[in-house]
């Protein structure tokens, strides 16, 4: 019998030191994740697949480059045998044939894409300073990046009305006192390595080169020559390359180009009706981003997308 309570007591006090030192030991949580993800353009859409798509089918591009052409209709430009480079991406990408610009003059269709407004502007006068939403703050504060590439900008960050054949009316990014200045680029910066492109950039040729003051051989050359690479980069790599004018040659219809070509683009003419600020939101549901302005009113472009 005393045996029996002796074991027992034993027993008893293996289980409370036992339940003591278990109680002292660290709760177990799962270990912090370390990000070794560089700050580059590649790497924040790296947690969307190629195929990773916004609920309205839009894909998710790694990067998307804007190229903006002057002071043409969609007739002067499209089909022309002097634009071989242009007839290409024809061949290869969208092309819409009911493409509309906002307004005359420039400085407010350029607005218009980049912030989903005029802002009330109605000319081509300089300098304007606006604190209002736009697509570069809105891709920063997502956690991603954005450069305006502009030919003829003398440096980084210039805020002259103009310099050279640069003029800065056509680089409505300036004008944003939310962004810093180094998303002002001269087209020298533009990356050799698409891969170190950021998440969206725009592309302003200077006045002789986006037809504002040359002619159409010479805007066509001059894409080929800065862009021929990453057009041909832009489709095995899930990124996109658009093209479009920012208005006509002043007539009231305001018909202009506008071709996107690259990755997950089912090529073909397309006769949906779209203007700057569809072209906006098409790229803020890409990223999931801030609609502004107009632009939150306009359809999307979702016809030309692969499944």
């Amino acid at each position: 019998m005393i045996g029996t309570v002796r074991r027992a007591r034993i027993l008893t006090l293996a289980i409370v030191v036992s339940l003591s030192v278990a109680g002292c030991q660290p709760a177990r949580t799962k270990p912090a994740t370390t990000s070794t993800v560089p700050s580059t353009s590649r790497s924040a859409s790296a947690s969307a697949s190629p195929s990773a798509s916004a609920a309205n089918g839009i894909p998710r591009p790694d990067h998307i480059v804007v190229a903006v052409l002057e002071n043409a209709s969609y007739d002067q430009i499209v089909g022309r045998p002097e634009a071989p480079f242009l007839n290409s991406l024809e061949q290869s990408g969208a092309v819409f044939t009911q493409s509309f610009a906002i307004t005359h003059p420039s400085q407010p269709n350029y607005l218009a894409l980049f912030s989903g407004s005029t802002q009330g502007i109605t000319d081509d006068s300089c300098p304007h300073t606006f604190t209002t939403g736009n697509l570069g703050r809105s891709l920063l504060d997502a956690g991603l990046t954005f450069a305006g590439y502009s030919e003829d900008l003398p440096s980084v960050g210039f805020t002259g009305c103009s310099a050279g054949q640069y003029a800065r009316k056509h680089g409505p990014w300036v004008d944003f006192s939310n962004l810093p200045a180094s998303v002002n680029q001269p087209m020298a910066a533009f990356p050799s390595d698409p891969a170190n492109l950021p998440t969206v950039s725009f592309v302003i040729p200077n006045l002789d080169h986006d037809l504002h003051d040359g002619t159409l051989a010479q805007a066509d050359q001059w894409l080929r020559d800065h862009l021929g690479s990453y057009a041909s980069w832009a489709p095995k790599h899930n990124s996109l390359l658009v093209i479009t004018n920012d208005e006509d040659d002043f007539t009231d219809v305001n018909r202009i180009l506008t071709m996107i070509a690259g990755a997950h683009v089912v090529p073909g003419h397309y006769a949906q009706r779209i203007d700057h600020y569809s072209l906006l939101r098409t790229i803020e549901d890409a990223y999931g981003l801030p609609r502004l302005g107009a632009s939150a009113t306009a359809t999307p472009i979702t016809a030309i997308w692969s499944s």
